[in-house]
């Protein structure tokens, strides 16, 4: 297999998985929840790394997967997202486990964001 010929843009996109992890919560246990997580937003923002965040619509027709033209539902359940400008892998990491929303299902994908698309950066790389 080849190396990786892929650079980091010193940023990391967090994927929030999960899209029922509030079920069965009580109105005050999930208002106690958001007031965290928004917390946990604010922090992010008050240290100046994050570059974006967005959820996801839920429901029927909110989640298309095109393949050469075809379209299938997708069965991932992506909630939504973050974008630090963080370097460290580790850092990011760090910073994902200290989300509330994980101690009740949810999960977190911490994925290093990359300067160009795989193919892209394997043609620049053999460019003598």
């Amino acid at each position: 297999m080849n190396p990786n010929t892929q650079q980091t843009t010193g940023e990391h996109l967090l994927l929030v998985r999960g899209t029922q992890w509030n079920s069965g919560l009580s109105p005050a246990e999930l208002q106690r929840i958001m007031t965290d997580f928004y917390g946990w937003v604010e922090g992010l923002q008050g240290q100046g790394i994050l570059r974006g965040a967005q959820p996801l619509m839920e429901g029927a027709g909110a989640q298309t997967l095109v393949t050469d033209g075809v379209f299938a539902e997708s069965k991932e359940a992506i909630a939504g997202y973050f974008l630090l400008a963080v370097a460290p892998t580790d850092e990011a990491v760090k910073l994902a486990q200290a989300c509330p929303i994980l101690a009740h299902g949810a999960q977190i994908e911490v994925r290093p964001v990359a300067d160009l698309c795989r193919p892209m950066a394997d043609v620049k790389a053999a460019q003598p």
